[in-house]
């Protein structure tokens, strides 16, 4: 995945994580109070609910914020929100899927369609594209919890498929239906807690893209994942360090 890599690394170095951090806690509470919503109130009890808690947790969102999300669940004044995927292609041919919560569909179709479009890309129809990806398990450390070799041991003996370690981090990759219990035994197995565990789409093949497009598609994803409804990006761009170095000199 090693578009995904790049982008969250360049991402990282621009500073844009700290201007994202202000949307984060909203995002992460929305995905607790639907999880919640989906099952009892409980993450003993609901396994979305434990990975959304887990994950915003990893983010060192603060446990008044969780309980509020949770117990918002429950309150018959709340919003509704749906669980909507959007499809289509960026610049150069790339595969962009779209994740979203909403309140309302129209609205957020509406933006989705228009953010492709000013950003050089075409909205889909739905299974457009998710055939090149699979839906699979991702679980993410910090570098500072050990070197690659000893993460690598402890992912192998947690259930994980595959590890891909930088000096930014692990990033672990499972099975979709084992994410849970992979977490458990790899958080015992490290000491530590995880920052991230989320189910995404990870690519197939990756579709090469150079410096030009590669600034409008940035833009692109940076543009969907700054709307409020917008949960997660995924897409399938491999770009060379030299071009990428070209669109962080810009």
């Amino acid at each position: 995945m090693a578009g995904h890599s790049k982008f969250k690394n360049i991402m990282h170095r621009k500073g844009r994580q700290d201007g994202l951090r202000s949307k984060l806690f909203s995002k992460l509470s929305k995905e607790i109070t639907v999880a919640a919503k989906s099952g009892m109130p409980d993450p003993a009890m609901n396994s979305r609910l434990r990975l959304a808690v887990q994950n915003a947790k990893g983010q060192s969102m603060p446990k008044d914020n969780i309980d509020r999300a949770i117990n918002k669940a429950s309150a018959t004044d709340g919003d509704e929100y749906q669980e909507v995927r959007y499809e289509g292609y960026g610049p150069g041919g790339v595969a962009v899927i779209v994740e979203a919560l909403t309140d309302n569909r129209n609205r957020t179709a509406s933006n989705v369609r228009s953010t492709f479009g000013k950003n050089g890309g075409t909205l889909g129809e739905t299974n457009s594209v998710s055939f090149m990806f699979d839906r699979i398990g991702e679980i993410t450390y910090p570098s500072s919890v050990g070197d690659a070799d000893d993460v690598m041991m402890a992912a192998l003996e947690a259930g994980a498929d595959d590890v891909i370690s930088d000096e930014d981090g692990h990033i672990i990759y499972c099975a979709f239906e084992n994410i849970g219990e992979v977490s458990v035994s790899l958080a015992k197995e490290l000491g530590a807690e995880a920052e991230s565990v989320k189910p995404i789409f990870k690519p197939h093949n990756g579709t090469p893209i150079d410096a030009e497009k590669g600034a409008t598609l940035l833009m692109l994803i940076e543009t969907l994942e700054e709307d409020d409804d917008v949960q997660n990006v995924y897409s399938n761009f491999e770009i060379s360090d030299e071009d990428m170095a070209k669109i962080e000199a810009e």
